[in-house]
């Protein structure tokens, strides 16, 4: 029936799993929870502990780090059932009917169903207000809104598919790199998977500091660049490459180029503060996907 799989590297994963197998357990399906840890450094004794405690569950560890979209094609390869949901292991279900609001679906005609990412109300200590404020503002949005255009806001940390469309998808990424969820979502969309959205949301509870955040920002920024050099993204809905290329398309990118040049630092000083500005922030990832293009 049901594969619920999560890759994790460095982190206790031990409250997330109790809670998925108590949801499955009640809805009395035949399911298994299979972790594949990545060659973690940390928890790797307490995750062990608890999935040994937990019937149907089992924990593979890797003698070397592959990175999450080998780790979820190993965790996919070693699954026995049909369907499969994937959970990042910083996450936890908001609901208590998580599980059972998945499995409403099974027999639809959908073949990938994204959940939602949820962010705690109160502000986190000032070090980590770039990562929260950006989930707010861009990651939280209703299903209702992401059901309007299915293929632009794709989260993978929390996502219902169809093995042999995982399987037929995760194949075609060979890159192990940050942003490559735009890839999957290019591939969704080139591929006319039937994708659903949901108010089915897991809390995201690890957040990066802002300078951290930014630095994964640039990284996913590059991929996202390699992807479109490599026609990758011939069919995509992803907001910051399509005004890239409009930019590009009437030479504009080299006006946004002299203003990475004149005013990054600037930009970065608000990003980087205690109030980041949304705003500023997106047009820093803009002034930096031309800078990217026309200095590499």
């Amino acid at each position: 029936m049901l594969s619920i799989l999560i890759p994790v590297y460095n982190f206790n994963i031990s409250e997330l799993l109790i809670e998925v197998h108590k949801q499955a357990t009640i809805a009395n399906i035949e399911f298994e929870i299979i972790c594949f840890d990545d060659k973690s450094e940390t928890f790797t004794i307490e995750n062990k502990k608890t999935i040994n405690s937990l019937t149907n569950s089992r924990i593979i560890l890797s003698d070397i780090n592959l990175g999450r979209i080998e780790s979820r094609q190993r965790l996919s390869n070693a699954s026995i059932y049909d369907f499969l949901l994937f959970l990042d292991a910083d996450v936890l279900p908001k609901s208590n009917k998580f599980i059972e609001q998945y499995l409403e679906f099974v027999q639809s005609k959908y073949e990938v169903i994204f959940g939602g990412f949820a962010y705690s109300a109160s502000k986190p200590p000032e070090k980590f207000i770039l990562r929260w404020k950006y989930g707010k503002h861009f990651e939280e949005i209703s299903a209702k809104t992401r059901n309007l255009k299915p293929y632009r806001i794709i989260i993978s940390a929390n996502f219902f598919v169809k093995k042999h469309v995982f399987n037929k998808l995760n194949s075609k990424i060979n890159r192990k790199s940050y942003g490559l969820d735009n890839y999957f979502a290019a591939l969704l969309k080139q591929n006319k998977i039937n994708v659903l959205h949901l108010d089915n949301e897991v809390y995201h509870l690890s957040l990066e500091s802002s300078i951290s955040y930014l630095i994964k920002t640039e990284d996913y920024i590059t991929t996202l660049l390699w992807l479109f050099k490599e026609k990758k993204m011939s069919e995509h809905e992803n907001r910051l490459l399509i005004i890239f290329v409009s930019l590009k398309r009437f030479k504009l990118n080299h006006f946004m180029n002299l203003i990475y040049n004149l005013f990054s630092s600037k930009m970065k000083k608000n990003i980087l503060g205690t109030n980041p500005i949304m705003s500023i922030f997106q047009f820093y990832k803009l002034a930096f996907i031309s800078h990217k293009e026309l200095n590499s």
